[in-house]
């Protein structure tokens, strides 16, 4: 068996709407050689009518629309300076990230090279936008009888957790009702002697118990602030028809910071007690996404099998050790600009490359960026080079283009095993407002020994197969079609 869930674009970040390459309004792209792509702007506003997209039944998708959308009830609130959002929120992902990097890198190729195969089930899913949150969430649900709960997923992070009631502490606004573990008959702490509660401290550092009381207790912290606590226990978590019985999970009874009307997350990383160990037997350690590039497109996450056959093409996950061991690392071994492989020394990437769906902007070595940033500039001499900031430095205003066209050359990522993933428009530019202009979607790392990330501006509309249990990543173009 196998699972999915379906979700729309929710990136606030990503998706300023003032400046949307007008998808909606006329949205056209050619590629007028393998080196450049050309895109038609019919206009730079997005629509005023709502005009969301038919859910795919095969998907068994839910309905969502952008927070800052027509569709949105929020509509009125599309003045949120997002590239201040990008500086506060995103670069702390960024910090965090680095925070866990081993002084050495200890990155390794896998043994193995195993293929499994597995059917599929979906499951309704949802994105940030429609709760405030600024990352990607689906719904699941929690207990029995089961409540439908809202989790941000995140594939850097191991626990699963959710608000629950009596919030002891304290506990921040969400769209749904707090969960409410005496409600459920399915519902059962873990002690502290119990193997469960190893796995817990071995994989987070963070299980810890009280003097008084013998029950496993958590405490989480994120690279932008936000917090949770409370205790660690076993409930049904139920995806679609599917359950998996005494999921391991947090009951958050003390949580703030940013996650804002989401009612927790879903951990989606390497260690034992996140859900793709966690249902291993049940889905092979396989799962898969597409991040689509509209305000109305829907993509999906899937666990079990892919698809995607022979258009998936793989590259080897690296054996990251110490901090590191949640994230999922990459062999980045090259990058090209318009057809030209940028003079790049071998040992740039020696940290290793994170791929990670909460981080916005891809970040790269200082001198790599450097290069890149000078290759694209040199292919846009054309266009107008506008005022950027420390994050977008390279931003440019196209409201003269002749014929409402541009340019833009190809950007090529070469990972390890032979890998070549060929960035489109929507993966190159990020839309900006307050000046408008349309920037460089990358930026680059602070020290030269930092991790570098591939974010999730440049995964939209890709297919990305985690094979976990093969130690391989796939990518797949037009994933979300």
């Amino acid at each position: 068996m196998a699972f999915r869930i379906s979700f729309f674009l929710h990136n606030t970040y990503f998706l300023s709407l003032c400046l949307l390459f007008s998808f909606e309004k006329g949205f056209a792209l050619s590629h007028i050689s393998k080196h450049t792509h050309t895109v038609q702007f019919s206009s730079l506003l997005p629509s005023s009518i709502c005009n969301p997209s038919t859910v795919p039944k095969d998907k068994a998708s839910l309905e969502v629309i952008h927070k800052y959308g027509p569709c949105s009830q929020l509509h009125q609130e599309n003045n949120v300076d997002h590239a201040q959002d990008i500086h506060l929120q995103d670069q702390a992902r960024v910090n965090w990230i680095n925070s866990h990097r081993p002084k050495k890198s200890t990155a390794t190729a896998p043994a193995n090279d195993t293929i499994y195969e597995q059917d599929a089930t979906t499951l309704p899913a949802k994105t940030g936008a429609v709760i405030g949150s600024g990352d990607y969430i689906v719904k699941v649900g929690l207990g029995t009888p089961k409540e439908d709960l809202s989790l941000i997923f995140d594939t850097g992070s191991d626990l699963t957790w959710t608000q629950c009631q009596p919030c002891d502490g304290h506990c921040y606004k969400q769209s749904e009702a707090i969960f409410d573990p005496s409600k459920s008959t399915s519902y059962a702490t873990v002690s502290c002697t119990s193997t469960e509660c190893s796995q817990l401290k071995s994989s987070t550092g963070t299980a810890a118990c009280s003097r008084t009381a013998s029950t496993c207790t958590y405490d989480e912290g994120y690279g932008d602030g936000s917090y949770t606590e409370g205790y660690f226990a076993k409930e049904t978590l139920t995806l679609e028809s599917d359950e998996i019985n005494n999921f391991l999970f947090g009951c958050g009874q003390n949580n703030g910071g940013l996650f804002r009307g989401a009612a927790g997350l879903l951990g989606l990383g390497r260690n034992k007690i996140s859900i793709v160990e966690q249902a291993a037997q049940k889905y092979n350690r396989l799962f898969s996404y597409c991040l689509p590039a509209t305000t109305s497109s829907s993509g999906y996450l899937t666990f079990g099998n892919s698809g995607g056959g022979g258009s998936v093409q793989y590259t080897p996950l690296l054996t990251p050790s110490g901090g590191l061991s949640s994230f999922y690392v990459l062999n980045l071994v090259g990058i090209s600009v318009g057809g030209r492989r940028l003079e790049i020394p071998a040992t740039a990437f020696q940290s290793g490359t994170v791929i990670d769906s909460g981080t916005v902007i891809s970040r790269l070595p200082p001198a790599v960026y450097d290069a890149l940033r000078t290759e694209f500039r040199k292919d846009m001499s054309r266009y107008p080079l506008v005022s950027g900031d420390r994050l977008l430095d390279t931003c440019y205003d196209f409201s003269g283009s002749a014929n409402g066209t541009v340019e833009i050359p190809n950007i090529t990522f070469l990972f390890g095993g032979g890998t070549s993933v060929d960035l489109g428009p929507e993966n190159t530019l990020f839309g900006v407002s307050n000046p408008q202009r349309f920037c460089l979607a990358f930026a680059g790392n602070d020290k030269d020994d930092d991790i570098a990330i591939f974010g999730n501006v440049q995964q939209l509309t890709f297919q990305v197969v985690y094979d976990v249990g093969a130690a391989r990543l796939g990518f797949a173009p037009g994933g979300c079609n």
